[in-house]
């Protein structure tokens, strides 16, 4: 008797919509309304259009090749086992590493708010180092959380942001949302290069098709579904924040703005409520990050390939590679601002977008997927790369040289440690 498959359309829809809904739009909001002012919800739109984009070839690619992998088994489908694929694993590594470290920025800043008025900035670190310590330690005793308990967090998280943003519709100035008080394009297209971070996740959908029903079918759909879900979310959140709070209290309270546009009407308990939503939203960010993206991608760095079985507490395997990465998550929370975090992850995660849509241009006839919509998503992530690049020349050229670092060092490392350990890396759907 086959094995009944335990994830149906809205399981995996949610998987999409958790990993991509709270942390990021918490964390980054006010940075990016700096960048782009009253028209922050168009770069949102831009950021999930090119997300939605590239759903075209994971699910393609996630349903001839499923596996836990994710775009690390894409890759090396398309390109081999060489220094090129394991360079751009390490990339990925990085690139969570940076969207931690984000998250733990995020959760500080919000957690700054239930200290009194005044209170030294030293708490903002202490915070954010406590944060991934505590998740370290949980990660590291291999504590298994309950599979159906994501369906109740990603309720609670989606639930919040739209009673808020829907509340907030309701007293909206709509002076703050005049088009003739919109920043240069421009400025427009430099936000959606920040906030473009806020759609990563949608890829760990592709991670459970070995266990969906039908994936042929539901696999895609809820790639689209979870990307098209999360931009409404987005959208309108922007807008209630925007037209509750003049860009000028939003850049003084940038580093917890949803909390701040609660305020004006729904009082100091919505100010607290959305505060909680944002410690709630970043903690389980971070939990997620750790024990999913970073522990795969660490595990196929080290290993060259995943266990046949995968689960939360393979960090007892490579615990070494827990602290590595949790170390390197507290340095960069405590070295490198927010918006230079963001930068950098958001430039990470494009790189691998391009490498995704550039390997699946040669598994097409593989995948039977549409060549013309695979270089349209191509060419669209980058030209959004490029975009974010020009932004860096124009405003940090030092974020700009540590991404060009980072980038070199990735494919360094992976060849000084080929070379030492003979490691190849393998795919969990070798072919004959």
């Amino acid at each position: 008797m086959m094995e009944k498959k335990s994830i149906g359309l809205w399981s995996a829809t949610s998987i999409g919509v958790g990993a991509m809904v709270g942390a990021g739009i918490f964390s980054i909001f006010g940075t990016a309304t700096q960048i782009s002012g009253n028209a922050v919800y168009v770069s949102f739109i831009i950021a999930g259009a090119i997300a939605l984009l590239s759903t075209y070839s994971y699910a393609k690619l996630g349903v001839r090749y499923p596996s836990a992998g994710g775009p690390v088994e894409f890759i090396i489908q398309g390109f081999g086992d060489g220094i090129l694929s394991g360079g751009l694993n390490l990339l990925l590594w990085s690139s969570y590493v940076f969207g931690l470290a984000l998250y733990a920025k995020g959760f500080s800043f919000y957690a700054m708010t239930f200290m009194p008025a005044g209170s030294a900035l030293i708490w903002s670190n202490v915070f954010a180092t406590a944060i991934i310590v505590i998740f370290t330690a949980i990660n590291f005793i291999g504590a298994k959380a309950v599979g159906r308990s994501e369906v109740f967090i990603v309720s609670v998280k989606v639930g919040i942001l739209l009673l808020f943003a829907v509340s907030g519709l309701l007293f909206i100035n709509s002076v703050n949302l005049s088009v003739t008080h919109f920043p240069a394009t421009s400025n427009i297209l430099f936000g959606a290069g920040i906030v473009f971070l806020a759609y990563q996740g949608f890829g760990l959908i592709t991670n459970a098709a070995e266990d969906m029903e039908n994936p042929e079918k539901n696999l895609p759909r809820a790639l689209y579904l979870s990307v098209l879900i999360v931009i409404c979310i987005y959208v309108l959140v922007s807008l209630s924040v925007i037209g509750n709070l003049s860009l000028s209290d939003i850049s003084a309270a940038k580093d917890y703005a949803l909390a701040a546009a609660a305020k004006p009407f729904l009082g100091n308990a919505g100010f607290q409520i959305m505060a909680l939503a944002a410690l709630f939203s970043t903690s389980s960010a971070i939990n997620a990050s750790l024990y999913g993206g970073a522990n795969v991608s660490y595990l196929i760095a080290k290993e060259g390939e995943l266990p046949e079985l995968f689960e939360r507490k393979v960090w007892k395997r490579s615990s070494e590679g827990l602290f590595i990465t949790s170390g390197l998550v507290i340095l960069c929370t405590n070295l490198v601002n927010l918006a230079e975090i963001g930068m950098l992850a958001s430039a990470s995660l494009l790189v691998i977008y391009i490498a995704v849509n550039a390997a699946h241009l040669r598994l097409s006839e593989k995948t039977g997927a549409k060549r013309s919509l695979i270089w349209a998503s191509l060419l669209s992530s980058i030209l959004f790369f490029w975009i974010l690049i020009y932004y860096e020349i124009l405003n940090s050229v030092t974020t700009l040289i540590v991404f060009t670092l980072v980038l070199i060092f990735c494919f360094i490392v992976e060849g000084i440690y080929r070379k030492y350990s003979r490691r190849v890396l393998k795919t969990r759907t070798d072919e004959d």
